[in-house]
């Protein structure tokens, strides 16, 4: 049952099919059932050209990076210097201004952290009068750093709110977005309600009272186009584990200029230039925030997974999950009983869907689904504020890849209308 008019890029079932063949796990059966891996937003699954990546380095060019000064190390940090230029490539920046860390959660803290320590005067520096925004559609990642930052400063925490649509109300944004304003966080993209923030619109109202722009990328990067500069925001993060690449590695992109205004946050080997008994001096980004041992092995990793998206097309990933998106969140609203949340929201939206079953506890239709072998995320997905706001504890969440088809959309949504006929005969 197709809801949506087929969109020319989308990628076509023989090259799906062809995609999943580089996707070892999705050969999994559960119970009997083939798996469909519907929790991407949560973790992605890695293709066999990532998995190689990193075990040919481990198993071939392993050592430690800008340390050595063996042939050995000397190969090591060009594949890792190699691999930051595929991620800027990948972005539309400049190399200097990729960071790698071990994670999205590490990198907006690492943000944090840093303009908490920022000099006074500096344009970071924060004091009681500032303020720092965010949404009430912010994952916790890029909530708790800045009620912290906010608590250790003196400032003000503020944020946007979502309307009873699950769009963020900016009805009132001058109202929120002031003079006082010197951060605003926002995610590009929900892991909620999949809805795309409306970027442009929040850039020009920071901008305007020179505050800079935080973008959460985790939902967005392995899922659109991505480019910097279109963007036009001041910094951005994404995590490797939901972009078809590897735990433990994280990326923070920053305007080169902003970049060399923050203190270090982590301080140790490898981001000094010289260190006396008193004091030490610290080399320019990246390298200042790339203290100690670097996630060498995973950063090339990431940075393979990386190709691989571009190879297939972000626009044509793009529009393939957004027609599964449409038609996922279509027919599931077509349940009686079930109700996505924020389904008629007018925003732009990407593959994730998390709905509510009248009279079933969102734990419960996981389960059911998991007995087929369908694989979705339960709970309040590190979003608590946000599922308050529409009355619920916790929601049952599917999300798409590259690799989703139309048959495992059909099965979601089977098992779906059969869990509400299961526990309603119950």
């Amino acid at each position: 049952m197709t809801l949506t008019a087929p969109d020319p890029r989308a990628l076509a079932d023989d090259e799906i099919a062809a995609l999943r063949r580089d996707f070892p796990i999705l050969a999994t059966e559960v119970n009997g059932h083939p798996l469909a891996y519907l929790d991407t937003a949560a973790t992605s699954q890695r293709p066999e050209v990532v998995m190689d990546a990193e075990r040919e380095f481990v198993e071939t060019q392993n050592a430690a990076v800008h340390r050595g000064a063996h042939w050995l190390a000397g190969l090591a940090t060009e594949r890792f210097e190699d691999a930051r230029e595929s991620i800027a490539s990948f972005l539309g920046a400049a190399t200097d201004e990729v960071v790698w860390t071990s994670g999205a959660t590490a990198a907006a803290n690492l943000l944090a952290y840093a303009m908490g320590d920022a000099a006074p005067g500096s344009r970071f520096a924060l004091g009681p009068g500032d303020e720092i925004v965010a949404t009430e559609a912010e994952h916790h990642a890029n909530l708790i750093p800045w009620q912290e930052l906010a608590r250790r400063t003196g400032a003000t925490f503020r944020y946007i709110p979502v309307d009873d649509r699950g769009a963020l109300d900016l009805s009132r944004l001058d109202e929120v977005v002031t003079p006082r304003t010197r951060v605003l966080a926002v995610a590009h993209v929900s892991n909620v309600l999949g809805t795309i923030a409306p970027v442009a619109e929040l850039v020009a109202a920071a901008h305007r009272v020179g505050a800079v722009v935080v973008l959460d990328a985790c939902q967005s990067a392995p899922h659109l186009p991505i480019d910097v500069a279109t963007l036009g925001v001041d910094f951005l993060f994404f995590s490797g584990h939901k972009l078809h690449g590897p735990n433990g590695v994280g990326v923070l992109w920053g305007r080169r200029e902003l970049l060399a205004d923050l203190p270090p946050f982590l301080t140790g080997g490898s981001m000094i230039t010289t260190v006396t008994m008193e004091r030490a001096e610290f080399l320019a980004p990246p390298q200042r925030f790339e203290a100690g041992t670097q996630p060498v092995s995973q950063a090339i990793a990431l940075a393979s997974a990386v190709d691989y998206l571009r190879t297939v097309g972000m626009d044509r990933i793009a529009a393939h999950e957004h027609a599964l998106g449409a038609d996922m969140v279509a027919r599931l609203s077509a349940i009686d009983g079930v109700t996505v949340i924020a389904a008629e929201s007018g925003a732009p939206r990407t593959g994730i869907a998390a709905f509510t079953v009248d009279g079933i506890h969102a734990h419960d239709v996981g389960q059911f689904l998991d007995d087929r072998g369908i694989a979705v995320r339960v709970g309040h997905h590190c979003a608590q504020p946000l599922h308050r706001r529409f009355g619920v504890t916790a929601t049952t969440r599917a999300s798409v890849a590259l690799h989703t088809t139309r048959d495992e959309i059909d099965r979601l949504v089977a098992g779906v209308a059969d869990a509400v006929a299961f526990f309603g005969r119950a």
